[in-house]
């Protein structure tokens, strides 16, 4: 009796956890702006106080971008999109081992290599939300 009383009456199913709207790369890209803005700053600057703090940042906003890129890998992309672009869970390691690149090294041309791939990885998302 009552697991017919706590059964669901309306089955229902979404593409994604939440309703849509809070899912967007934007916030991978962001972060990875600041990892390559705090590099370049970086090479600008010969202060250590001031470079040991840049690399205190630029590993946490690293660190940020790959935490946003890997919520959309497991939360909004769900098995049709990966069927319809079967490149999206390399291109997603990829990304988040560019990402590891960058926090580890102090040359922009690494946080430039993660913007790249972001950017890529936003072109199928919104191609996914005309869908």
């Amino acid at each position: 009796m009552l697991s017919r009383l706590f059964a669901p009456k309306v089955k229902v199913s979404a593409h994604c956890d939440l309703p849509c709207g809070v899912y967007d790369p934007a916030q991978a890209r962001i972060e990875a702006e600041s990892v390559k803005a705090v590099q370049e700053k970086y090479q600008a600057n010969e202060d250590a106080d001031f470079r040991t703090r840049a690399v205190l940042i630029k590993e946490q906003r690293a660190e940020l971008a790959k935490h946003h890129v890997s919520v959309l890998w497991s939360d909004y992309f769900k098995p049709p999109h990966f069927e319809k672009y079967p490149e999206l869970h390399q291109l997603v390691n990829d990304t988040l081992k560019a990402l590891s690149a960058a926090k580890g090294s102090n040359d922009p041309a690494t946080g430039q290599k993660a913007l790249d791939l972001i950017a890529e990885i936003d072109k199928i998302f919104w191609e996914t939300k005309k869908a």
